[in-house]
């Protein structure tokens, strides 16, 4: 009598293509391509250099789905993909080595370490609690990095005062970032779930 076997889940088939190089090429090359692709939906507002857009919101996802090391590894190429003048970054800015040195810049390059902040403290807090709230904790502070790194370099570049960097670098986006911070947790948690085999 023939036994019946289960087909390999998405989820194993999917860490299985994670553990070879070629698939990690083609999973940080996807990554880049969201992150992209958030960066191109951006609004630009007429009393600050900084837009909105969803590139925070790739970039918790891209830290939280792929870890410290390997998110850091694809924030760094795609800031390198932006630097030589590939058409990667927000169309409102200046794109290659003058958007990375711009006004927006601290929040350019905080990407690779906020990356790898989410990624690192959703694994050591998911063993401690649930997915949601380790990944809810992980996206406030990785945020929180990202905000302090965007407003210091604002107020440096622009020679704001404190409340002005307020307004132009943080204050408009709180509100929007919380969302995100919500969206990233809750996608995580879902798309990481434990699935039970009928």
């Amino acid at each position: 009598m023939p036994t019946l076997t289960a087909s390999p889940s998405y989820a194993s088939r999917a860490a299985s293509l994670s553990q070879t190089r070629t698939g990690k090429v083609l999973i940080g090359l996807a990554a880049t391509v969201v992150i992209v692709v958030a960066a191109r939906l951006s609004i630009p507002l007429p009393f600050t250099p900084v837009p909105l857009t969803l590139q925070p919101l790739a970039v918790l996802g891209v830290g939280l789905a792929l870890g410290p090391v390997e998110g850091f590894l694809v924030l760094l190429a795609y800031l390198a993909e932006g630097a030589i003048g590939l058409p990667v970054f927000s169309p409102t800015g200046l794109g290659g080595v003058a958007q990375v040195l711009g006004p927006t810049g601290g929040y350019l390059m905080a990407y690779p370490f906020v990356a790898a902040l989410a990624g690192g403290t959703v694994r050591l807090l998911n063993t401690r609690t649930s997915r949601f709230l380790a990944s809810l904790v992980a996206g406030i502070l990785a945020m929180a990095l990202l905000y302090a790194c965007g407003a210091l370099w604002f107020a440096q570049y622009t020679h704001h005062s404190l409340y002005a960097t307020w307004i132009g670098a943080v204050a408009p986006f709180l509100p929007g970032e919380i969302v995100k911070i919500f969206a990233a947790a809750g996608i995580y948690s879902a798309l990481t779930r434990p699935r039970r085999i009928v």
